[in-house]
């Protein structure tokens, strides 16, 4: 027995969008109105994704309920094991007492505030995004930033915010890649186009970043700084995407942009070292210098954590662990039983890669660090079970939001708003980015985004004359700038830093941002079709 999905429930699109428009604005009113903390709002959001399903689009309840268990165990594995293993990690270091090392070690580079956040939250964090992507990112620079001194709420907002012009190619490229496989178009020229798209983004995001730490006259003082910072990057960024491909652009800018940074503060200071209002100057004591092999120990996690993720992503040695380590099966009464609109089946599966998944590398780093920071395993064992409870509510939030995805994905909701969006027509290249960043706003991902909206996308540019590369590049650029208030991201960076329960007070501060850069990706793509297309790669 098979289940045709609807996407015009009501015999009116607009009418039907005004439905479909219910559990999405209800994260917002549950988040940004009442305030809920964000494992309630997920909640009420799965809730009103599950009614609208079966009441207005016919979705039978039997379905719903395992669509969203589906989108629940993704959220578990490998959203949460991430979560919970990078969190393990930081416990770790945090405990052992190797992150006072770390502090002084990144204060000996530079002790201005400004220049601290532009080295992890941006840098850093572009470097573990090409490499581990799926939250792992915020988590461990947010985590870092607090460690330093940092005001909880605002470095979890400052990394959201920096975790931007990185996702596009994030995890060694694989949103890039799922665009290519559902649009039909090269995965060369998906990459090319993106990489001269968010290298614009990428030069102004370290001088955004700075005003939002100090403001524009105390970012000023640090512009030499910021230029080093942001042309690096977005130099490297623009380079590796146009000729060598999606999967490195993030390793390269990342590590680039550190390095450059670094080698200019050699030569170069800024007049005055900026710290947050109301905090004390560094002590005698905190300014003791540390031993270069203390320094090395310290800095040991993040060297083999690096080395790690990287390997974990090479082809060769995924295909092996996958191949002893997986364990796949079908959604029983879901797989194949939805019709889409072409009347093709949906595959519904779940793949336990446990060897292969991102965060058993990251746990084997944990493992690891134990003894090098000093601890005894018997105390880390008992760390895991305590970062268990500590991460417990971001446990529950990220899981219902997954189930909310995929509810409004396999019932049709999603393509309701996509189908008004697409009949914008000669608007649409200006439109065709904030499918993108609704995508990535309900999925928490760029890759589920591309696979969700990317043929339609292409599919609607063909109807309006315009070179579908354009669209499908957008619906990438567009998603990255929805990654900052995705429930799912929003509840990483509060697990991260402590503030378990502000998710809406977070969601609210990234809101404002994720919006003034969608507006600058929607300029530029309709400048791309209809302005200067020169810029767009012949493809076929």
């Amino acid at each position: 027995m098979t289940w045709n999905q609807i996407v015009d429930p009501l015999g009116n699109i607009y009418l039907s969008l005004l439905i479909a428009l219910v559990p999405i604005a209800t994260i917002f009113w549950a988040l940004a109105i009442k305030k809920m903390k964000g494992h309630k709002a997920s909640l009420y959001a799965a809730l009103a994704a599950l009614l609208v399903a079966v009441l207005i689009y016919g979705m039978p309840i039997k379905l719903a309920l395992l669509s969203f268990t589906h989108g629940a165990l993704y959220g578990l594995f490998p959203i949460c094991w991430i979560v919970v293993t990078t969190i393990y990690l930081f416990n770790i270091i945090v405990k052992s007492g190797k992150f006072e090392i770390i502090k002084h070690s990144m204060a000996s580079i530079t002790s201005d505030r400004r220049l601290q956040a532009l080295l992890i939250a941006f840098a850093f964090g572009s470097f573990l995004e090409g490499t581990a992507g799926f939250g792992a990112p915020v988590a461990i620079t947010a985590a870092m930033l607090v460690s330093l001194g940092f005001n909880a709420f605002y470095a979890a907002g400052i990394c959201l915010i920096a975790n931007t012009a990185p996702v596009a190619f994030g995890a060694i490229g694989i949103p890039i890649t799922v665009a290519s496989q559902v649009s039909g178009i090269p995965e060369m020229a998906i990459s090319q186009l993106v990489g001269r798209t968010l290298p614009i983004l990428s030069v102004v995001l370290p001088f955004y970043l700075t005003i939002l730490i100090c403001g524009y006259k105390k970012s000023l003082e640090v512009f030499p700084a910021i230029l080093v910072c942001g042309i690096s990057f977005a130099s490297l960024q623009w380079f590796s995407s146009n000729f060598l491909g999606p999967e490195l652009p993030d390793i390269i800018a990342g590590l680039g942009s550190i390095i450059c940074l670094i080698i200019f503060l050699k030569f170069w200071k800024p007049k005055n070292i900026w710290r947050f209002e109301n905090e004390e100057a560094p002590s005698e004591v905190e300014k003791m210098a540390y031993t270069k092999k203390q320094i090395a120990i310290a800095w040991c996690p993040f060297v083999i954590l690096a080395v790690l993720i990287i390997v974990w992503g090479l082809a060769p040695v995924k295909e092996k662990l996958d191949l002893i380590g997986t364990f796949k099966f079908d959604i029983k009464g879901l797989h194949n039983v939805i019709l889409d609109r072409q009347g093709e089946p949906i595959p519904h599966g779940y793949k336990l890669n446990m060897l292969s998944a991102a965060g058993t590398a990251i746990l084997i780093t944990a493992l690891l660090s134990i003894p090098i920071s000093g601890m005894k395993y018997r105390e880390g064992f008992a760390l895991f079970f305590s970062t268990l409870k500590q991460l417990k509510f971001p446990i529950i939030t990220v899981s219902a939001i997954l189930g909310f995805a995929y509810v409004v994905n396999d019932s049709g909701i999603v393509i309701t708003i996509a189908l008004v969006l697409a009949n914008t027509g000669f608007l649409y290249p200006f439109v065709a980015p904030i499918l993108g960043w609704l995508g990535v706003f309900v999925t928490g991902s760029d890759t589920s985004s591309n696979a969700l909206f990317g043929k339609l996308q292409f599919e609607t540019a063909k109807s309006i004359g315009v070179d579908p590369l354009v669209t499908v590049a957008s619906n990438t650029s567009g998603g990255v700038v929805g990654k900052m208030i995705s429930p799912q991201s929003i509840a990483v960076g509060t697990a991260a830093v402590g503030l378990i329960g502000k998710e809406a007070q977070l969601f609210r501060y990234t809101l404002k941002h994720s919006l003034i850069m969608l507006l600058l990706i929607c300029l530029i793509t309709l400048a791309q079709a209809y302005i200067i297309p020169w810029i767009v790669p012949i493809w076929n």
